[in-house]
């Protein structure tokens, strides 16, 4: 039995996903490279490992069901338990010629599909696993996209960031349901964290950001390895609190 942390990293194959992973192996933590594309899972892990990080690639779209229940089956094979779940994997589909009212709804269902009910599924699944660990963490990627409160104050940082609604809503979504499960655990050993990682360059966030992939993963990892009196519940970056 592996006696180091153990952690799971959705959509770890590239970007913020990786570098999340990158930085939790090099803490001495088993890292788990989830990814829907076995290859380029296998291909990552392989990587890491090159880095002297303990990398294994793990199966998983959270979008589909089945992918979820082999993929636990596997960790519970394999490890017995869960130590910390990143739920990285997300979506950010453009629809952004048409105006928010004529969106198509197929777009707002293949977002949600991924970003909230494929992180909710995930987690659910996951947490008999996690509640077998010394100090379950849970993290789950929003966005600053998803501040309602920013999007509805005039001079925010967000304000007139309204092109990509299903995805700004959707993190909207991830944070209400950080809310919740954190309040059902507290009291247990699991703390459940909403992390923005900041504007950061990567196929989503494009080369015109300011922040790099290193500085991109550091919220998650902070969240991830949160002491016994560590923040639940919390919507953070780089340890300032955003508000809801």
């Amino acid at each position: 039995m592996n006696n180091k942390k153990i952690a799971l990293i959705t959509g770890a194959n590239k970007g913020i996903g990786l570098e999340t992973a990158r930085q939790l192996g090099k803490k001495g933590i088993t890292v788990l490279i989830g990814a829907r594309d076995s290859s380029k899972g296998k291909a990552a892990a392989d990587k890491l490992r090159e880095e002297g990080i303990d990398a294994q690639p793990l199966d998983i779209d959270v979008s589909d069901p089945a992918s979820v229940e082999a993929a636990v089956a596997k960790v519970e094979r394999d490890f017995g338990r869960l130590d910390i779940l990143v739920n990285n994997a997300g979506v950010m589909i453009d629809d952004r010629e048409r105006p928010i009212s004529d969106q198509a709804l197929e777009m707002w269902r293949r977002t949600f599909d991924t970003n909230v009910f494929g992180l909710i599924e995930t987690t659910q699944a996951f947490l008999p696993l996690l509640r077998k660990s010394d100090a379950g963490r849970i993290v789950n990627l929003s966005s600053i996209l998803g501040s309602i409160e920013y999007h509805a104050t005039k001079g925010s940082p967000v304000y007139d960031s309204k092109s990509t609604p299903a995805y700004n809503v959707s993190k909207s979504a991830v944070n209400a349901y950080t809310v919740q499960l954190a309040h059902e655990l507290q009291g247990t050993k699991i703390k459940v964290n909403a992390a923005h990682p900041g504007w950061v360059k990567t196929e989503m966030g494009g080369a015109d950001a300011p922040m790099d992939l290193v500085d991109g993963a550091k919220t998650s990892v902070e969240l991830a390895t949160l002491g016994p009196d560590g923040a639940n519940g919390s919507y953070v970056h780089m340890n300032e609190s955003l508000p809801w």
